[in-house]
């Protein structure tokens, strides 16, 4: 069990690993830290060679996530898969209760979904008056007409038509979507790691739309990796010291 403040990571032996969003008082919301811890951890799962295959999920059944924790305001972005961080290794997303905003958006850029016989996928921003734009996404992703209603008439999605339409994988008993996730992530660990990871590139890289939002917020992780960057601190402390910058491959 790795050591976050807002999340929970179990690695198993056989290659399964298992990231709980662990907030169950605040619904599982998706604060500052959330999201900042969650990229980080995907981004140790993707350089570690042991690791296989991941659960995204959320603590009890209550709620997936409500979104974001409007006290704790998030970059969503950097929780989002292939958008905050990148892996070409397989993601599942497992629900139960609701899946609301950004999180709708993070399950959505899974690459397999399970579901709770609860779960209720909603995406509310235009009775907001914001969108962060990402969720376009979901019309690429299931039969257009439904994913506007989903978008623009903000009309829940709930566990038996989202397997209808072809977003949710399975749908389970309340309670057991983490292991009905987890033996599929099994089954996975145990095919060929290679044929998986350039199947999904594929699939990401050249078969999937990329929304502008999408684009935008990729550019902005570069650009963010570049900011916070040993260079970019050596090459400012260089110029206010008036000395030539020593940079270094980190």
């Amino acid at each position: 069990m790795s050591d976050y403040q807002c999340i929970l990571v179990e690695n198993h032996d056989d290659g399964v690993s298992i990231f709980t969003i662990n907030r169950p008082d605040r619904r599982n919301a998706l604060s500052a830290t959330v999201v900042k811890e969650l990229q980080q951890a995907f981004l140790a799962f993707d350089e570690d060679p042991t690791r296989r295959v991941a659960v995204l999920t959320g603590a009890g059944n209550d709620a997936f996530s409500a979104g974001a924790d409007v006290n704790e305001w998030p970059e969503l972005w950097r929780a989002i898969p292939t958008v905050g961080f990148e892996t070409d290794k397989p993601i599942i997303a497992a629900v139960s209760g609701w899946c609301v905003g950004g999180a709708l958006v993070m399950a959505m850029m899974t690459d397999l979904l399970v579901a709770s016989e609860s779960a209720k996928f909603s995406y509310p921003e235009a009775k907001l008056g914001f969108t962060g734009g990402i969720i376009s996404g979901l019309a690429s992703r299931i039969a257009h007409h439904a994913a506007m209603e989903v978008i623009l008439l903000c009309r829940t999605l709930e566990a038996r038509r989202a397997y209808n339409l072809g977003f949710a994988n399975e749908v389970v008993p309340v309670g057991e979507h983490v292991q009905a996730a987890v033996r599929m992530a099994q089954d996975l660990a145990k095919m060929s790691p290679r044929v998986l990871q350039t199947l999904k590139r594929f699939i990401n890289n050249e078969v999937l739309t990329r929304g502008p939002s999408e684009q935008m917020a990729r550019t902005m992780r570069h650009l963010k990796a570049i900011e916070d960057s040993y260079d970019a601190k050596e090459g400012m402390n260089a110029f206010k010291e008036k000395r030539a910058p020593v940079y270094l491959n980190k």
